[in-house]
This record gives structure tokens, C-alpha cells and sequence, in this order.
């Protein structure tokens, strides 16, 4: 067989969604063929489509005879058989084989219940798109989105799936194009593997196989940890998950979302705790701070079903370098990754002011989340309040990154509300900065020039009372982490750096 080629993904846009006016349909467009471009260009497989009716919904009964000429097909059609579908959507005929009746068990004579289709050439997957207000939209007013295959080939290999967007998530002046790309991205992945019905189907093949011959079944690939964490653990999973926490434990499984999940069953997502800002965590975040991460490409190449290109992951700073204990609950606040309290501070990366929280997936541990408004140091317009920024010293602007600083100005008037008065509390501040080398930077506050800022330091800076902290192994590491306007795919090959 030929080598591996990049999968040919087609999407379709069901019939059945709810009535879109011109402009969202055209702003779904744009995120699904951008996703799916993506995808397209992160995984390879073998072989063309084939897609198959369901014989258990079109057919009544099989001849179960062995020794007849007609032995395991269909003897009578099943008469309440309409159509087939996808997690509720119609699948057009014209995407589907046909099938025959065979009335007598011996009898070559057949009837065709449907013909066949005529079939989607250069194609690998089809992804339906529903776009609904359904049942579970309206039960769940935090899903976007959700997602499930429907059909597979000989190896298991998912051939179609359908992703189901709650129309709420085009609605609004908040809908931003790259985060509506990381959904449709996110639930693409789920469709194509990543999702706790397929785990147990992927395979195991040498690297060398082309076809099904070089192939056999992985069997049962997410276990328990004896701590009750459920994790992957399969040779490609496991050596990505110990190259990011810098740990050679041999039983560093990658760990699965336990919120939500059935006691000791699997979930479809990575475990937020550990694996916070991957594209597979349960909740993605701003679209600034979602990754394509290593230890989820590493999952699809050991599915057995696609060829990945490792080079092609973006960093995932989150727990890097962490050691194999990284996010436990009981040591959640021994890493600084991690926050305590309520206070305010910077988002992980660096490029939003945030505050500390928790979720219902870090389970009591808290890390500084983005502010709901505003939050960007990248985002010029962000600086609204210039009286304050002044006092502060914040600039905002694409080279701008969020820093712990307690800054403020030495000559403001007596009269003059000071925030924080002399000794002003610590919190997260917008300065300029720029990269003279690796984990090395200066920074820029307001009517100040540039000042070395040492990592894992703190610095003062002429004008101003108190101390800025230059943070240590977050900056001017990974060329890929930086700010994105809101008009560019953050996965797009130009925006991704070559590890």
C-alpha cells in the first residue's frame, strides 16, 4: 500500500439544524473548514471511505443457516426502517451502500431495499454538523458543543461522526472565531478517537505496518492508578506525559477526567489538574491559552489508526518540569502553577490578568483564571482606565505580558487616591516585555525604559514604590505561546512553532 497520506476530512452541515441566518452560517463555515484543515494536516491514514447501513435497523431477521447460500444476509426487511443516522442526524443516502432482501434462504433472487450511493470520492471522514438547541444545549448552559462517531471500518477506525454546536454558542457579541475553532477541533478529535467508547477498540500496529496485517487489538488501555485515577496508558502516551513532567516513572499514565466520569469508568478528557490547557481538557478556557499538546497527539498515534507527526504538537507550559506527583489534590499548592486564596494575580502563560479559583474539575485547587473582562495584557484597547494605569504603570499591546508587581508611581499627589497606598498590594500588571534569550527578558512600565528582569527575581524600577516579580520558566521559553486578535487561527501551521 502507499504510504500514509493526510486524512481527507468532508463536513457537512445537516438540513435538520435550526434556521441560521446568512452571517452565522457563514461564521460557522469559516471555524469548521478551519478545524478541519487543522486536523487534516496533524494526522494520516490508509485506505478510502466506506460507509455501511446498519443491518440491525433495515433488517428483520438473517438467514442463520450455515450451510445456506444466503448464510448471514438479510431474509426481511425490517418495515419501520426509514433512514439511517448519526447521533440523531439523517445521513443522506447518497453517503450510504445499499442493501438487499433475500427472501428465500437458497435463492440468489434478491430485492434492493436501497440502492447504493454514490459515494464521496477523496474522502476519509465525514463529520455531520447539527447546529440545535437541544436537550442536553438546554440542560447544560456551559456545553458548546458535544460530539460521537457513528460509523467505523474493519479496524475500528471511526469513519463518521457528528458534532452537535448548541446554537447559543454563535449567538452574542462574545463569539470569538479561534475559541469556535478549538470546538469544532475538540469535538473532531473525540469523533476520530479521543473518547472513552473507543479506547477500548484502538490497536496496536509496528511501525512499519500499512494495513490491517501489522495490526492487533491493544485491548484494555486505561486503568486505575490504585489511587482511584483512571489513566492511558499506552508506549506513546506515556513517554510524551514523561518528557512534559520531566519524570522517568515508568507508571505515568496520562490521567482521565474523574468529574463526571462513572466510579472507576473512563471519561473523554484529560484531567484538568494535570493537563490544564490541552485541547482534550473538559473546559477550554480563552482561546489564547488552548494547546494541540503532545500527549494528546500521542493518544491518536497510538490508537493505531493514523500516522502523527510529533513536531507538529504546540508546548504545553502547564506542569512542565513538574515531576510525576503533579497535579495530586493532596499537593495541588506545593507548585506554583497553583495559587491560594481569592486574590489576584496572572494567568499561568502570562497574558491575562486572572484571579484564584477553582473549578468543578480541579477538585478545591485553584490556579489564577482568566478575568471575564479585560483580562488580555495583549489586547490594546484593554487599557481603559488610564488615570489607573498611570498610577500603575501598565501598558497594554501585543508585546505586553501580565507580571506579579506591587508598582506604583512615587509622585502622586497626597489628594490622589493611591490603589494600595504606599505599600500597594500585590496583583497582576500589564508591563511591556521583550526576549534577549532564553528564560531572559526586560520590561517596559510606563515612562520608564527597558530593565532586565531576572528570572525567579524581582526587580524596582526608578519612579516607583514597590517591586515587580519576573517570572521564572513561563517567558521567552516556547516561541508558539503569544497573542493571538481574534481574526487568526491559533492552529495554523504559520502560528505553530517545530519542536
Amino acid at each position: 500500500m502507499p504510504p500514509p497520506q493526510p486524512i481527507r476530512i468532508r463536513s457537512f452541515l445537516s438540513e435538520q439544524s435550526d434556521g441560521l441566518l446568512e452571517a452565522k452560517r457563514e461564521r460557522l463555515d469559516a471555524a469548521v473548514q478551519e478545524a478541519v484543515r487543522t486536523v487534516s494536516s496533524l494526522l494520516s491514514v490508509h485506505g478510502p471511505l466506506r460507509l455501511s447501513r446498519d443491518v440491525s435497523k433495515y433488517c428483520k431477521f438473517l438467514w442463520k443457516n450455515s450451510s445456506a447460500i444466503n448464510y448471514n444476509r438479510c431474509g426481511r426487511a425490517n418495515s419501520s426502517y426509514r433512514a439511517e443516522t448519526c447521533l440523531d442526524v439523517i445521513i443522506p443516502d447518497d453517503h450510504l451502500d445499499g442493501c438487499d432482501i433475500y427472501p428465500q434462504p437458497d435463492s440468489p433472487l434478491r430485492t434492493v431495499l436501497r440502492p447504493e450511493g454514490a459515494g464521496l470520492p477523496d474522502t476519509d471522514f465525514l463529520l455531520y454538523v447539527l447546529v440545535r438547541a437541544t436537550d442536553k444545549c438546554r440542560a447544560e448552559p456551559g456545553v458548546l458543543a458535544y460530539a460521537a462517531h457513528c460509523r467505523t471500518d474493519h479496524r475500528g477506525r471511526p469513519l463518521a461522526g457528528v458534532a452537535v454546536i448548541c446554537r447559543e454558542t454563535l449567538r452574542g457579541a462574545a463569539y470569538r472565531h479561534p475559541a469556535a475553532v478549538q470546538t469544532v477541533i475538540h469535538e473532531l478529535l473525540h469523533t476520530l478517537g479521543f473518547s472513552k467508547d473507543l479506547f477500548s477498540t484502538w490497536r496496536r500496529c509496528s511501525a512499519s505496518s500499512h494495513d490491517a496485517a501489522g495490526c492487533s487489538p491493544r485491548g484494555k488501555v486505561t486503568h486505575s492508578d490504585g489511587r482511584g485515577q483512571i489513566r492511558v496508558y499506552t508506549p506513546a502516551v506515556v513517554s510524551a506525559l514523561q518528557t512534559h513532567l520531566q519524570s522517568a516513572d515508568p507508571g505515568l499514565g496520562a490521567p482521565l477526567e474523574n468529574q463526571g466520569a462513572p466510579l472507576g469508568g473512563a471519561s473523554s478528557h484529560w484531567e484538568a489538574r494535570v493537563l490544564q490547557g490541552s485541547i482534550m481538557a473538559a473546559a477550554l478556557g480563552h482561546w489564547a491559552t488552548v494547546r494541540i499538546d503532545p500527549v494528546t497527539l500521542a493518544a491518536l498515534q497510538d490508537s493505531g489508526w493514523y500516522r502523527v507527526d510529533p513536531s507538529r504538537a504546540q508546548s504545553l507550559v502547564w506542569g512542565r518540569g513538574e515531576g510525576s506527583s503533579f497535579g495530586s489534590v493532596l499537593k495541588c499548592n506545593s507548585s506554583s502553577f497553583f495559587c491560594t486564596g481569592s486574590g489576584l494575580g496572572c494567568h499561568f502563560l502570562h497574558l491575562h490578568k486572572g484571579a484564584c479559583q477553582t473549578d468543578q474539575y480541579l477538585e478545591g485547587c485553584r490556579l489564577y483564571k482568566p478575568l471575564t473582562n479585560g483580562s488580555e495584557c495583549f489586547i490594546e484597547e484593554n487599557s481603559r482606565f488610564p488615570d489607573v494605569d498611570h498610577l500603575r504603570g501598565e501598558l497594554f499591546g501585543p508585546d505586553s505580558r501580565c507580571f506579579f508587581s506591587s508598582l506604583i508611581r512615587r509622585s502622586v499627589p497626597s489628594c490622589q487616591p493611591q490603589p494600595g497606598g504606599p505599600g500597594a498590594s500585590v496583583e497582576g500588571l500589564c508591563y511591556r516585555h521583550r526576549c534577549t534569550g532564553p528564560n531572559r527578558f526586560q520590561i517596559q512600565v510606563s515612562g520608564s525604559g527597558w530593565v532586565n528582569c531576572p528570572a525567579g527575581g524581582s526587580i524596582q524600577v526608578k519612579g516607583y514604590q514597590g517591586s515587580v516579580s519576573c517570572p521564572d520558566r513561563r517567558l521567552c521559553l516556547h516561541s508558539d505561546v503569544f497573542p493571538l486578535s481574534g481574526d487568526v487561527n491559533p492552529f495554523s501551521s504559520s502560528n505553530t512553532r517545530r519542536q
